[in-house]
């Protein structure tokens, strides 16, 4: 079995997980924020669908800076609606698989690197992108989302067991 084929069911599990958290986003609480340093609902739930789209410049581009000198930095487009956020979230999971599927243990292990402002911030093989700054962004995400979701007495979904809102798996 190689790197892709064993990722895949993690990355499956995760993105379902992440549906079913950013399905509960309410409409009318998309700019609720749960204190001033910190996300708004909407640009979270918008951030955190768009993170899949890390996937496939990790596996098709050697690097990608965030801040291109002489050119404004690069911003999560957002959606106004849960059902828009969710439209871009199916489409960025549908291509971030198709690349990882795609990606053979030789590649994988290629390093690809962040750049900021023509910087390097980090170089990793890029298997160590798809886990760490791809998946594990999106959980980590995700679980603060689910913060939000307890704050504004919105059911939390049950993830890796069950939830006070959700009994059972």
């Amino acid at each position: 079995m190689g790197l892709s084929e064993a990722l895949l069911p993690e990355f499956d599990h995760e993105m379902a997980n992440t549906r079913k958290t950013l399905e509960r986003v309410p409409d009318d609480k998309m700019g609720w924020k749960p204190h001033e340093k910190s996300f708004a609902m909407g640009p979270l739930a918008n951030h955190i669908a768009f993170l899949p789209a890390w996937a496939v410049h990790t596996v098709n581009d050697e690097s990608i800076d965030i801040a291109p000198p002489g050119e404004p930095p690069l911003k999560t487009p957002q959606s106004g609606s849960c059902e828009e956020i969710l439209a871009v979230f199916d489409d960025r999971v549908a291509a971030a698989r198709a690349a990882i599927a795609s990606a053979s243990d030789e590649h994988l292990f290629k390093a690809w690197t962040l750049l900021h402002g023509g910087k390097s911030v980090f170089s990793l093989p890029r298997i160590a992108v798809l886990r760490s700054f791809v998946l594990n962004h999106i959980i980590h995400h995700r679980a603060q989302l689910g913060v939000y979701l307890r704050m504004n007495d919105i059911p939390v979904p049950s993830i890796y067991g069950p939830s006070a809102d959700e009994g059972s798996l």
